[in-house]
């Protein structure tokens, strides 16, 4: 069995063992379905109800995806400025910091308040919790570079704009990566805490109001197929990005290597 198998594999042989004992359990010990629901359950209530969990997810998924692009823009943005200027840098990290360190619950209400369009406003909360990791992440790779090879460019009387583009951001993909891949989680995570806090009700509404309206109706099988949609995506998401950074470092740079 090759390498990429059994990453695949034995996370699968261990779902299919998680979800055997939990239907098991369930049924063992009769535990009513409004406590926890068997996985058979959830599964029917995922397809009995696959049109509306399946419409607010895509509402979901259009919020977290605006979020991702916009923090990924403007944290690159940024690390770039704070690169070029250290007084830039300490000047405004500070409060890169304090965005990250501030919980979207107790400023999103007022983002709401403020912003009159309800997407615009939940795409702002969202971006605002995905934002920290691309910038952090993002400038520590824009200054991680070899002190060899910056020496060989200023012994060239390199110009920043080329030390920039064939020195620093070839040594910054991995980090910058690796942002990626917390900030896609990261950007689910804000959108969602942000349909809990709006909690706007009607059509359009994403997965966290369908949770809400489940756990009001003491529907937890409808509860725990929303969760299970939540959680499915995040992997996907997750998966998409290593994806990604194994397509745009796999061919040349050490971390993407493959070592016996």
């Amino acid at each position: 069995m090759t390498e990429n198998a059994q990453k695949i594999v034995w996370p699968a042989v261990v779902a299919v063992v998680l979800l055997a004992l939990w239907q098991g359990l369930v049924v063992a010990f009769k535990v009513p379905v409004f406590l926890v629901p068997s996985p058979w359950r959830v599964a029917q209530v995922l397809v009995g109800d696959a049109g509306l969990l399946f419409g607010a997810l895509l509402v979901t998924l259009k919020i977290t995806v605006f979020a991702f692009v916009c923090a990924t823009v403007l944290g690159v943005g940024i690390a770039f400025a704070f690169v070029q200027s250290r007084t830039l840098e300490t000047a405004l990290f500070p409060y890169a910091v304090l965005l990250q360190v501030t919980p979207i619950v107790a400023i999103a209400p007022l983002i709401i308040i403020w912003v009159k369009d309800p997407t615009a406003s939940l795409v702002i909360c969202a971006t605002l919790v995905a934002l920290f990791p691309i910038i952090a992440n993002t400038t520590l790779g824009l200054r991680s570079v070899n002190a060899g090879l910056m020496s060989y460019f200023r012994m060239n009387r390199a110009t920043r704009w080329q030390t920039l583009i064939r020195l620093r951001i070839p040594s910054a993909l991995p980090y910058f990566f690796g942002g990626l891949r917390i900030s896609s989680g990261l950007s689910l995570i804000g959108a969602v805490v942000a349909e809990f806090v709006a909690g706007t009700g009607g059509t359009g509404t994403g997965l966290a109001y369908q949770i809400l309206q489940a756990g009001y109706q003491l529907n937890i099988p409808r509860m725990f197929a929303a969760l299970l949609l939540i959680t499915l995506t995040g992997v996907l998401l997750f998966a998409l990005m290593s994806v990604l950074s194994s397509w745009a470092l796999g061919g040349w740079h050490e971390s993407e290597a493959t070592h016996d």
